[in-house]
């Protein structure tokens, strides 16, 4: 005998994009409205895994694996860059039949998340923005080492960014700098799960995209205009304990959303696997607070 399956248990589903094949993770009403998640540098949806059950009483949760990361294809003819990955989104929601949502961003899925809003303003319910930063002059000491690389971008120096792409790179970008009481909530299933999922291809798309990411900087004024100009309902939750992003990258967002609600923990990067408890009921509500009639 069959039975409904609960809302709030994540499904695990892929989509056929033309030739590709896309993995991704839902759960909710089909007719609720939508958060979309895109995910962040070296994750996949895997990030949100323990946060979309929390979410999805009312709300319809989807978060996909990028082509080139998680179980999504890696077809080689892809667009691999925010622009790219900005279009793949468009393309997504329009195979899912998702015309308005709410977006959260986090590390470059800010950024992509960003170009996507930019291009179709109208379609965005709300923001929750956590460790994605838009704001050059608060970037963190982690990112000295690619900014030596923007100020001398030769073969040499980009093959030194190599080698922030294996599993012990992938490691530090986990733990990034937690203490130990934090550090001890990370799961090692993290790193071990990308690094095994990393392929050659997909090692030289990362270290193209990590290089380009000077091009992105010039996008920054513009990330910062459209949250200026269309002021979208905005939740802001930030680990501080983050060598890219410290705290001054989520307080600069005031700048153009001085209405925003902003909460700042002492977690770092990955806020969702040491602050869960806290940061989902913050998100609930203010999904509450924006949330439509179903269609």
């Amino acid at each position: 005998m069959s039975m409904a399956v609960s809302q709030s248990l994540v499904r695990h589903l892929w989509l056929k994009m033309g030739a590709d094949t896309v993995f991704y993770r839902e759960a909710g009403p089909d007719d609720g409205p939508v958060l979309l998640l895109p995910h962040g540098y070296p994750c996949s949806s895997y990030a949100y895994r323990n946060l979309i059950p929390r979410l999805s009483g009312d709300w319809r949760l989807i978060a996909p694996d990028f082509p080139g990361c998680g179980y999504s294809d890696t077809p080689p003819d892809f667009a691999y860059g925010f622009d790219g990955y900005a279009a793949f989104l468009e393309r997504f929601c329009r195979a899912l039949g998702v015309e308005r949502f709410a977006l959260y961003l986090h590390d470059f899925g800010s950024q992509i998340g960003l170009r996507l809003a930019i291009r179709q303003p109208a379609r965005i319910l709300g923001l929750i923005i956590q460790n994605g930063d838009i704001y050059e002059d608060q970037l963190g000491p982690k990112y000295a080492p690619l900014q030596a690389y923007f100020r001398d971008p030769t073969p040499e120096a980009k093959l030194a960014l190599g080698h922030a792409v294996s599993r012990e790179g992938f490691r530090d970008e986990f733990l990034n700098q937690l203490q130990d009481e934090h550090a001890d909530l990370i799961p090692p299933d993290l790193w071990e799960l990308h690094w095994s999922l990393m392929t050659p291809q997909r090692r030289e798309i990362a270290v193209d995209l990590i290089a380009r990411l000077k091009d992105n900087l010039g996008w920054f004024p513009r990330y910062q205009a459209y949250l200026r100009e269309q002021q979208p309902p905005t939740l802001i939750v930030w680990g501080t304990n983050d060598g890219y992003m410290p705290a001054g990258a989520a307080e600069a967002y005031r700048r153009d959303l001085p209405g925003a609600d902003l909460h700042l923990f002492e977690g770092g990067h990955w806020l969702l696997e040491t602050h869960l408890e806290d940061v989902a009921p913050l998100i609930g509500g203010f999904l509450s607070g924006i949330q439509q009639p179903r269609a």
